[in-house]
């Protein structure tokens, strides 16, 4: 069991360079990093009642989701922009204190997921949705219509760093780039940024029959996106 450590450190130096040429060479990560501000919020909405009977308790979640739809064209809404789940009943048990299982009426929900172009209208949304009992806003994520495009602008910014960085490094040892050997890995990805926290993926709204009356209109302070990309190249080395 000495030996395990030793073992260890001769082989995963030799896995890491497998790939590299026997003749001179350099391996270079080529790294980049584009900040967006959102434009467009996906928002998750979840409407429940509670009723002595399971079809009242749906008719009144339909109703309320109803009213939901009805109103989002003023957002400019339209349909391809909303997702509505089926709608989910079941009956709500208690139990005594003698442990006895009694049925306390059916719980009927729905959820909906709706998406936001305009942003500024945010706050006038969430508003709206509990104007019309929709009881919980379950999630907020804010995201780029240009996602795609910026993906594929930080690579090639992540590729160009690559090259930059190769031909820095061999001309400061009088040597020049040559051509790429090989491309091990390139990784991209994507996350928010709130100011400067790197950590906070999203922002989260959560409640539980929220009434309308008790949600204070406030501000909603957008977050970054970060679209990041890295690669690591090969490539020859030429000496003067």
């Amino acid at each position: 069991m000495k030996f395990l450590p030793i073992i260890l450190i001769l082989i995963y130096p030799f896995s890491l360079f497998a790939s590299v040429p026997n003749d001179r060479h350099i391996v270079v990560e080529g790294e980049a990093q584009i900040t967006a501000a959102p434009d467009l919020a996906v928002l998750t909405f979840e409407t429940e009642s509670k009723n002595d009977s399971s079809l009242a308790a749906k008719k009144d979640v339909d109703k309320r989701i109803n009213d939901f739809l009805n109103g989002l064209n003023r957002f400019g809404i339209d349909e391809k922009n909303v997702s509505a789940s089926s709608i989910v009943t079941s009956p709500n048990y208690y139990y005594t204190e003698e442990d006895k299982k009694v049925l306390d009426g059916y719980i009927a929900s729905r959820t909906i997921k709706v998406t936001l172009n305009q942003i500024k209208h945010l706050n006038e949304l969430l508003n709206f949705a509990l104007e019309v009992k929709v009881n919980e806003i379950q999630n907020i994520e804010f995201q780029s219509s240009r996602k795609e495009a910026l993906k594929e602008e930080v690579f090639e910014n992540a590729v160009e760093n690559a090259k930059r960085k190769g031909r820095t490094m061999a001309s400061a040892f009088d040597a020049r780039l040559g051509k790429v050997y090989s491309i091990n890995s390139a990784n991209q990805n994507q996350r928010n940024r709130y100011g400067f926290n790197d950590n906070i993926e999203r922002i989260e709204v959560t409640g539980s029959r929220i009434e309308a009356e008790e949600f204070e209109p406030g501000r909603y302070l957008q977050e970054n996106i970060v679209f990041s990309a890295s690669v690591d190249v090969v490539f020859d080395l030429e000496v003067k």
